[in-house]
């Protein structure tokens, strides 16, 4: 097992700086936030009663946690499609948002041209590709992404200008106070999470060697349930990992009989309960007797409760601390975090085939 505090760990196994991805964050919610509050769109894009955002993986995030920070609020249906095939409810009253940070993804690509043969407004963000290409071609409004990264590390890139978009149309009420708060909040948190914080204080680290050997399954509600599949994804691609994730109350009606069998696996299993107190209180209480029947099978679990008072910090509080516990994760399993080979294979398979 490598020394989560040996900085060693970190310069031998993560050759692409997935740490300072990671530690970017918060200047990367502020640049985009900027740059995106300044994109004039065409004044017949304040017209739409449906927002429905195209995209796969790290392209996608950005739109369920634009969903989720806006759960409370009077604005349009907000949706996230992932799959080929453009929904049959799109409409002139629609905004299609086809959002692929490599500009290749081929489920966004069908999508997205099925979109230019109907009457719905249209927007791109993307960094180039296929994509911007179409998009450009057709005339149609492009945020253009400025950074380098994997896309799962370009989350700023993939919330914060839909956020910005979204209120510039009037669909959702002024931001800016919380977007402010929050990347200051961010910016506060990176000090403790960060690798020259020692595992005595960084509670990151000591979450990851919680997990390290351990199937990991999360739990969210309400606002965080985008946010467990975040926790998810970035151990699946940062820390090269099994993991899986429910949504409560749903899960009360069928997984907590599941902790049962098979019995073998409970030394090996480990839930995280993703919280906030914005919840329904009776979905807080679920979490405590949850809790209780997992005591019951000796299966062990740890609930996480959010930082701050608003949604936005609510969701990217957690959303931080996920990734970086995968990152540590990562560290402790001896993997790099950056490369995704199984990815590229499905990719190169998937290229050739008719």
């Amino acid at each position: 097992m490598n020394n989560l505090d040996d900085s060693a760990s970190f310069n031998s196994l993560d050759k692409s700086g997935m740490r300072l991805q990671i530690q970017g964050l918060p200047a990367q919610c502020r640049n985009a936030w900027e740059k995106a509050s300044s994109l004039k769109l065409p004044e017949d894009y304040k017209k739409v009663n449906k927002v429905l955002i195209l995209g796969m993986g790290g392209s996608a995030i950005g739109g369920d946690l634009l969903r989720a920070s806006t759960f409370s609020s009077n604005s349009p249906l907000i949706m996230v499609h992932r799959d080929y095939d453009l929904p049959s409810y799109v409409d002139e009253n629609t905004l299609v948002v086809a959002s692929s940070y490599s500009g290749n993804t081929e489920e966004t690509l069908s999508g997205f041209t099925q979109a230019l043969d109907c009457k719905c407004k249209k927007l791109v963000i993307s960094t180039g590709g296929k994509l911007t290409s179409l998009a450009r071609e057709a005339g149609v409004p492009i945020f253009v992404i400025e950074h380098v990264s994997p896309p799962r590390a370009a989350l700023g890139y993939s919330l914060l200008p839909l956020l910005a978009i979204m209120q510039n149309l009037g669909i959702i009420s002024d931001k800016s106070a919380e977007v402010d708060s929050m990347v200051r909040s961010l910016e506060t948190l990176c000090e403790s999470w960060q690798e020259d914080t020692s595992i005595e204080h960084n509670q990151a680290k000591k979450l990851a060697l919680k997990l390290d050997g351990k199937l990991i399954v999360i739990y969210g509600s309400g606002i965080l349930a985008d946010v467990a599949r975040r926790w998810k994804t970035q151990i699946n691609e940062n820390s090269k990992s099994w993991a899986f994730f429910e949504v409560l109350p749903e899960l009360n009606h069928n997984a907590v009989i599941g902790y049962r069998y098979p019995a073998s696996l409970r030394e090996q299993l480990f839930v995280l309960m993703l919280r906030c107190p914005s919840l329904h209180p009776r979905t807080l209480i679920r979490y405590k007797i949850t809790g209780e029947l997992l005591e019951q099978q000796k299966i062990q679990y740890q609930i996480l409760d959010s930082d701050g008072i608003n949604p936005l910090k609510h969701i990217m509080s957690l959303v931080f601390l996920g990734d970086w516990v995968s990152y540590y994760l990562a560290i402790l399993i001896g993997v790099d975090p950056t490369p995704v080979p199984e990815i590229d294979f499905l990719k190169k398979r998937l290229s050739k085939a008719k």
